[in-house]
């Protein structure tokens, strides 16, 4: 790509950031953004002797609303580590009188000795105020290509009301569904670790002695308790299943905040700080 074509490229995203090794440590060389997207890049999460950029993306006036647009681009150079994430949930409104459509694409090229941690999670809106899954549509793609676009993991999730069986009704109680990736060497303990946990979890929901990540859960209905409270899956993709993918369902945004947390401890030794801490 030439100058004239970064140029134009740039013009047409909300977001750019570049990361590369200077004097042996993970640095932003490059930090564009404008309305609705904003960076903030904290000089240093964690310990000192980490080196990762941490990096969080903020959207004017709290989350994103219809006619919104955002198209961001993250270049990690080689040897660096890079997290990006924001402050809280990123909450999306619909304009008045309407039931807005959001769709969210993301697609991430990577060697064959990278390393990617993936948390893609949804809920079902403001629940505790009714709020339950009350949108028209909802397209979340993540996309993972190796050298020379050769396509390594494809993936899609799409809530639609339907004219039948609305979308709430559907999702059976369940609040929150996540997606969960882990890819590369670095990530092996991890991976390991995950699928041990939710075959273990999974066995005892089935021996109906349900694990339970929310201890604080309690409930008057039949139904409610029947259901467990977090139901997980787990497998593996890729050459020799270098990556795993996590799916999880929820009845509440806590469970899969401990979930979460419990699972990607491990990441605190890279990342320099404990993630969902």
């Amino acid at each position: 790509m030439n100058k004239e074509e970064e140029e134009e490229e740039e013009v047409m995203e909300t977001g750019k950031i570049v990361i590369e090794k200077v004097r042996g440590k993970s640095t932003v060389t490059k930090s564009f953004s404008k309305y609705p997207l904003k960076f903030i890049i904290p000089r240093k999460v964690g310990p000192s002797r980490v080196d990762a950029v941490w990096i969080y993306a903020l959207a004017y006036g709290g989350g994103i609303i219809s006619g919104d647009a955002i198209s961001c681009k993250l270049e990690i150079g080689d040897g660096c580590t890079a997290v990006l994430t924001t402050q809280s949930s990123t909450k999306v409104y619909k304009s008045l009188g309407s039931k807005c459509s959001e769709q969210y694409l993301e697609v991430f090229r990577v060697r064959s000795d990278s390393n990617l941690v993936l948390v893609d999670w949804i809920t079902s809106g403001r629940h505790e105020s009714g709020e339950k899954w009350d949108f028209t549509l909802y397209k979340s793609t993540n996309n993972i290509f190796l050298e020379g676009e050769q396509p390594l993991f494809l993936d899609t999730v799409l809530l639609e009301q339907g004219s039948i069986v609305p979308l709430a009704e559907r999702m059976q109680d369940y609040q929150v569904i996540a997606m969960v990736v882990l890819l590369g060497p670095m990530l092996r303990h991890i991976q390991g670790q995950v699928q041990e946990d939710v075959k273990r979890m999974m066995a005892e929901q089935l021996q109906g002695s349900p694990v339970r990540w929310d201890c604080q859960i309690t409930s008057n209905t039949r139904d409610f308790a029947k259901k467990p409270s977090l139901i997980a899956s787990c497998s593996a993709f890729g050459h020799k299943g270098g990556g795993i993918i996590v799916r999880i369902a929820s009845l509440t945004t806590e469970s899969v905040y401990q979930f979460l947390k419990h699972q990607l401890a491990g990441l605190e030794a890279l990342l320099g700080v404990l993630p969902y801490s």
